[in-house]
Parts: structure tokens; C-alpha cells; sequence
């Protein structure tokens, strides 16, 4: 009797540690944050200025100037320049200007 016992223990064990994989899917990391374009960044204000810079720089961007706490950010390939002006650690205002600004 102790054989069926100790198969059906390991049995459950087994089912147990399937049923805890997770599926991690085939999809690629995402390399474009979900917010923004290569020539609209407005949609990053309130965001974490940490973290969103690394964002700006996915899409294209680098910063050209800084007057204060506003940087000014250019994207060389689609010509779109971003003022961007930091307050408590956040973009506390994101401005599309003229190319010209940057």
C-alpha cells in the first residue's frame, strides 16, 4: 500500500509544480516606451524625470541645452525639439517647440 501512496503524493507534487510556471510568451522587450512619438513627447508630463529620460532617449531624443531646470530636447532624425521643465523630480511641463528653440 505505501508504493500507491507515494505515487500518488508525487503525482500531486508534480501537477502542483506545473501548474505554478508562468507562460512568459514569445513577445520581444519593448525598446519604444508606450507613451509618446518621435515627435510628440507632451504625453510625458507628470512622469518621473528618472525615468522618462531614459524614454526620450529611446525615442530619438537627446538633450541640447539646459536654462535652469528646463532642458531642451532634440530629435536629430525627425527635427522635433521638446522643452521640458523639471519640478520635485517630475517633467512638470513638456512643450513641443520649433526645431529653431533647440
Amino acid at each position: 500500500m505505501k508504493k500507491p501512496i507515494k505515487t500518488i503524493v508525487l503525482g500531486a507534487s508534480l501537477l502542483g509544480l506545473v501548474a505554478c510556471v508562468e507562460e512568459s510568451g514569445s513577445q520581444a522587450p519593448q525598446s519604444t516606451p508606450s507613451v509618446g512619438s518621435s515627435t510628440d513627447v507632451t504625453s510625458f508630463q507628470g512622469a518621473r524625470a528618472g525615468q522618462a529620460e531614459g524614454g526620450l532617449m529611446s525615442l530619438g531624443y537627446e538633450p541640447i541645452r539646459s536654462q535652469g531646470l528646463t532642458t531642451y530636447w532634440f530629435n536629430r532624425d525627425t527635427g522635433a525639439c521638446a522643452e521640458i521643465t523639471t519640478s520635485d523630480g517630475r517633467y512638470s511641463r513638456v512643450v513641443m517647440v520649433p526645431a529653431e528653440d533647440c
